[in-house]
């Protein structure tokens, strides 16, 4: 049975969606809970590793955003595909020589994404529209190593990346209403910092279809990789 590492760096932010879409699959796939459990830096035996999000920042150097730093490393001297969502983003830029810091504005609620050119090939193959509407929650950007392969792009911050065998997206695709629901609980403090009505960023409808289909699509473009 295929293997998929899944690192989580909080208890409320969890594979959403893509877990039954991965264990529709056939994967297996073995959680890990960084800040109690030790997180693995040999990326061998697994197939795939997602690396999720956190409110926790790369610059805190806490020990074991450290270790997940050395395991993308690895998995990528390997070429075992990794994604990174949000903090997970952040942590494979600076793993591969970028820079972390706090951005000027936080990105929380509904924000439009323009997809690049080079994006078409790759995590977003498939995407008809050149700009989507995704959901954000986050206060940190990155400066990226020059190998980097942009993806995706807002108004304020690079979106999406590629190096090697990783890929990085800043925005939470892997969301349901849940989620959300649990994160504005979990996460009140920043809403009334940011003055942001909680009902503002909860999606309507259409968002919720939109963003099931979104995330179908590119875990299918993910998946694509694991299967050569």
């Amino acid at each position: 049975m295929p293997q998929i590492l899944s690192v989580q760096n909080i208890q409320c932010e969890t594979l959403g969606l893509l877990e039954q879409m991965f264990v529709h699959d056939g994967y297996h796939i073995e959680k890990v809970n960084a800040p109690n459990n030790a997180v693995p830096t040999n990326p061998l035996g697994y197939d795939a590793i997602v690396i999720l999000g956190g409110p926790m920042a790369v610059y805190e150097n806490l020990p074991y955003l450290a270790k997940e730093q050395e395991l993308i490393r690895n998995a990528m001297k390997n070429d075992t595909p990794v994604l990174g969502i949000c903090l997970g983003s952040q942590l494979i830029a600076q793993a591969a020589g970028g820079r972390v810091y706090k951005g000027k504005k936080k990105e929380i609620g509904w924000y439009d994404v323009y997809l690049t050119p080079a994006s078409s090939n790759d995590i977003f193959r498939g995407f008809t529209d050149k700009m989507i509407r995704t959901f954000q929650w986050h206060g940190d950007t990155y400066d990226l190593p020059a190998n980097a392969k942009i993806l995706a792009y807002s108004d304020l911050y690079p979106q999406a990346f590629r190096i090697g065998s990783a890929v990085g997206i800043q925005f939470h695709f892997e969301v349901d209403e849940p989620l959300i629901q649990t994160w504005i609980k979990q996460y009140s403090a920043d809403l009334i910092a940011e003055k942001i009505r909680p009902e503002s960023i909860l999606p309507a409808p259409y968002e919720l279809e939109e963003l099931l289909a979104r995330c179908r699509h590119i875990y299918n473009n993910f998946a694509r990789v694991l299967q050569k």
